[in-house]
């Protein structure tokens, strides 16, 4: 995973750059930051605002934009010149980020044998495991990115303080909806996997829906916050259905 910064990148960023045949890249920085992932996210909007013809998708990744478009519609120096045109409309590090976005409230349980490591993060960040619980768990984190897995998401950024690495050694398995943290980022886990990252907390949503219209549950873009509910009442909303008891509001 990139390290993560806290200011935009210098130099001769954005960069556009060609992806096999049928590919464009359009990238903000080289690592992580919020400037730049706001930027990848502005930007990808207003791709898709504009609707140019052979565009046929555009996704996200934590700092750039991909567009996959159809060659025999439309040339790579054309579709660079759009590109290149569109950039130049205004600072995107400063864009306002999409409209339609979501803040999702996903209850928590944090600790205990549910998500047993986190004492050993709060640890690492200098808190006690009170504190941490208070930090990780107060204020929304945006969806930066989907990857690795179907569906899951990588949120931030978190405070200074959880710029912490990742286990020398693997975690066997992490079960799904785990929320590990590292480098000023939380997973929320969509499959069972092993992992590097530190298990925190422990939620009942289920992220990835194939039977659904919709199978990502969360989009880039989106803010979640992850409050913390007692083992009763996680127990309860564990029965409760696919959501976890989540809810959502959407960002004006």
């Amino acid at each position: 995973m990139a390290q993560v910064i806290d200011t935009p990148p210098a130099g001769d960023w954005p960069r556009i750059r060609t992806v096999g045949f049928d590919g464009m890249l359009v990238s903000f920085g080289e690592t992580l930051n919020e400037p730049a992932n706001r930027a990848a996210l502005a930007f990808r909007a207003a791709v898709e605002r504009a609707g140019w013809n052979g565009v046929e998708e555009s996704a996200t990744s934590l700092v750039s934009c991909f567009l996959r478009f159809d060659p025999l519609y439309l040339g790579h120096d054309t579709l660079r010149t759009d590109l290149e045109t569109l950039l130049a409309e205004r600072n995107w590090y400063d864009a306002d980020l999409p409209q339609g976005r979501r803040l999702w409230r996903i209850p928590t349980i944090w600790g205990t044998d549910l998500a047993p490591q986190l004492e050993e993060a709060a640890h690492q960040a200098g808190l006690s495991v009170k504190d941490a619980i208070q930090s990780l768990s107060s204020e929304p984190v945006r969806v930066q990115t989907i990857g690795f897995a179907p569906g899951q998401p990588y949120l931030g950024e978190l405070p200074s303080c959880w710029d912490i690495p990742r286990q020398q050694d693997l975690s066997a398995r992490i079960p799904e909806g785990a929320l590990a943290v590292a480098i000023r980022q939380f997973v929320l886990f969509s499959v069972t996997t092993p992992t590097g990252w530190r298990h925190v907390g422990q939620t009942a949503i289920r992220l990835f829906r194939p039977e659904s219209e919709t199978p990502f549950v969360l989009r880039p873009g989106d803010e979640v916050i992850f409050p913390p509910v007692s083992r009763e009442e996680f127990e309860n909303i564990r029965s409760s259905g696919p959501d976890g008891g989540a809810s959502f509001e959407v960002i004006r």
